[in-house]
């Protein structure tokens, strides 16, 4: 698996600074995740636009 695939380009740390959340982007597809992390426990879903289509980031936009 290549090391490089995904590129954290939010987070928001909370509470006891074990919890966050983050939003990843594929460097290959560009497809936006949300990643929600609460201690020992995470979630990790496709990030979704206003009318339920998967937020995309153009390629060109992650490596400049």
């Amino acid at each position: 698996m290549n090391a490089d695939r995904f590129t954290e380009v939010y987070r928001q740390v909370y509470g006891d600074r074990t919890q966050y959340i983050a939003i990843w982007v594929d460097n290959v597809t560009g497809v936006n995740y949300l990643y929600h992390k609460d201690g020992n426990s995470a979630g990790l879903t496709t990030l979704v636009n206003k009318i339920g289509t998967p937020v995309v980031t153009p390629i060109k936009d992650i490596h400049g």
